[in-house]
């Protein structure tokens, strides 16, 4: 067709790095295929990071103003996450101006589709205004899906047990959880409160979507992509993991281009020594008591690690970097985790479990130490330990899943990744699962054909609707 395009998808992350780095990969996955166009929605303070992540390709972008309280545009600027549902809400005053540029400013034939964060649960009404399908992007997985909702059908929330106590799902009956496996804004029954009013806002409108996009694939969770596709609504198509197709290491060719943290690396891996990659993402809240364990613990495991610590109000004991410096890297700015986990060095990762996190890991054949912290990171972590097998979890001082970490139970922990049964045996299981990721992304197979199949689908969808404008020109890249 020259240049003009056959499909065009729009894309709305939602303004936290978690939410909007796997859309953007997406995105360049999109982009990968002939005759696709993309717009990109975004703010005035998160334009500059997605610009630079769609850097050289087609990729449009449109920025819409978003009037928030002490100028914040990203949850991870956010004092605490206490004010998450106040953040999360408050972005349906875009609403206006993202019906106006679908209207008005996007001059690409129709939109074939859009995918949209659950948390802008606001944008169904706006697809459904310019009969346009919306696909839902929850950022998890189908197992943490299919779990959430079973606890509910199982009672697990509001059973007399005690919050560690483990219950049985009903439908899944080789799983047993407890109600700090889930958030305690997620398990409040209070109708009032904000919590459950933004939860009924996102769950409906998903439910009311045309289906919901998964950064997973099939091969993974099959029993959980087929449960939540025979037994609910909208249908869940797994096609990630979005970070593989476009993904190549970076080639540093300049002497003294190289990071300090990948040289280190290097040098690591000329001495033929492993090293334990540590991260807790951008939001995660950590007392400095709890801070100051996972020092200890590092240094007193006596294995290599490099750490990525992310929040400025962390702080190291005294003299901790020259006591380590021989075995450890502390890092404070931003890293292209893929190229740290893709280190021929790197076996083991402590990680928050972050279902980015634990794909990035997956794809890269290391093992996980988990800590989950937040959201649905503790169901990412029964997953990592008790369903796919590909690790450990951290040990806690009582054993429960929301415990105190002792340095003394990291130090065990951290050992038993990198030297331990446990390790190699993870090891093992997540070679051989990288491998399948990589065979789910190429021609032929399942995330691949099942990307396909949603664009045929998408296709007569598109063909049955009057068209939304009478624009047909090829698009403008202005904006980026």
């Amino acid at each position: 067709m020259g240049d003009s395009y056959e499909q065009h998808v729009v894309l709305f992350p939602f303004m936290s790095k978690g939410h909007t780095i796997p859309l953007l990969h997406f995105a360049r996955l999109l982009l990968l295929r002939h005759n696709t166009a993309v717009t990109v929605f975004t703010t005035p303070a998160n334009h500059p990071f997605v610009a630079e992540s769609l850097h050289g390709t087609t990729a449009s972008i449109v920025v819409l103003p978003f009037p928030t309280v002490d100028g914040i545009e990203s949850t991870d600027q956010l004092p605490s996450m206490s004010l998450f549902y106040k953040f999360a809400t408050a972005t349906a005053t875009m609403q206006p101006h993202f019906e106006h540029a679908l209207e008005n400013e996007i001059t690409i034939p129709r939109i074939s589709f859009m995918v949209t964060d659950s948390f802008l649960w606001w944008t169904l009404q706006s697809a459904t205004k310019f009969n346009v399908p919306r696909f839902a992007y929850y950022g998890m997985n189908c197992y943490s899906v299919c779990l959430c909702r079973e606890a509910v059908f199982s009672g697990i929330f509001g059973g007399a047990q005690p919050d560690d106590e483990l219950v049985t799902l009903t439908r899944f009956p080789w799983i047993k959880l407890c109600k700090n496996d889930f958030e305690a804004a997620f398990r409040n029954s209070d109708p009032k409160s904000d919590a459950y009013e933004f939860n009924t806002k996102v769950i409906s409108a998903v439910g009311c979507s045309y289906g919901m996009l998964v950064n997973s694939f099939y091969e993974l969770e099959s029993v959980f992509v087929d449960h939540i596709n025979e037994e609910s609504c909208p249908k869940s198509w797994c096609v990630g993991p979005f970070c593989l197709p476009q993904h190549t290491p970076n080639v540093h060719l300049i002497p003294g281009e190289k990071p300090r943290w990948i040289e280190w690396l290097d040098e690591k891996l000329e001495e033929k020594e492993s090293v334990v990659y540590v991260a807790f993402g951008s939001q995660a809240e950590i007392s400095d008591e709890q801070f100051y364990e996972i020092a200890k613990g590092l240094e007193e495991s006596m294995v290599n690690f490099l750490w990525v610590i992310r929040k400025a109000e962390w702080t190291l004991p005294d003299g901790f970097e020259e006591r380590v410096e021989k075995r450890g890297i502390v890092v404070r700015e931003w890293v292209d985790q893929r190229e740290i986990l893709m280190h021929e060095s790197v076996e083991g990762f402590l990680s928050h479990c972050g279902w980015n996190s634990v794909l990035e890991s997956i794809c890269a054949g290391v093992p996980i130490l988990a800590w989950p912290m937040m959201a649905e990171q503790h169901l990412n972590a029964r997953m990592v330990d008790e369903e796919i097998k590909i690790g450990l979890r951290v040990e806690t001082s009582d054993g429960s899943v929301r415990g105190f970490v002792k340095c003394e139970g990291l130090r065990k922990s951290v050992k038993e990744l990198m030297e331990g049964e446990k390790g190699r045996e993870g090891r093992k299981k997540v070679m051989k699962l990288a491998d399948i990721a990589k065979n789910a992304v190429q021609e032929g197979g399942s995330s691949c054909s099942t990307l396909n199949l949603l664009f045929q689908e998408i296709c007569t969808h598109h063909n049955e609707l009057a068209p939304m404008s009478n624009s047909e020109t090829t698009p403008s890249n202005n904006n980026i």
